[in-house]
């Protein structure tokens, strides 16, 4: 089994900054790429950041910019360092892994709330 914890989400008011983590652990295998969906009620995941080994990280218009994501593949770990937050950033943020057998693994997600 693939553990995804996430860590970092809360309140922030608007113009301010949070940094999720998600740390990997157990039968992984091989990161093929890690990223960060988010969802708000009523509506589908959407994909915020992803970066794949070796690749460049890919963005949704809205967080390109604002949102830098980082793999530190030697600790299993992906970070989103999000800037000048707006309130509609607020959302549930998933962590997701997809490894080299090309197997999608999620986190519990972690609240993000930007007050205006």
């Amino acid at each position: 089994q693939v553990q995804l914890v996430e860590s970092g989400g809360g309140l922030v008011q608007a113009g301010g900054s949070l940094r999720l983590s998600c740390a990997a652990s157990g039968s992984i295998f091989e990161i093929n790429a890690m990223g960060w969906y988010r969802q708000t009620p009523g509506t589908q995941r959407e994909l915020v950041a992803r970066v794949s080994i070796g690749g460049n990280p890919n963005y949704a218009d809205s967080a390109k910019g604002r949102f830098t994501i980082t793999l530190d593949n030697a600790k299993n770990t992906v970070y989103l360092q999000m800037n000048s937050l707006k309130p509609e950033d607020t959302a549930v943020y998933y962590c997701y892994l997809l490894n080299q057998k090309m197997l999608n693994y999620w986190g519990q997600g972690t609240q993000v709330t930007v007050s205006s």
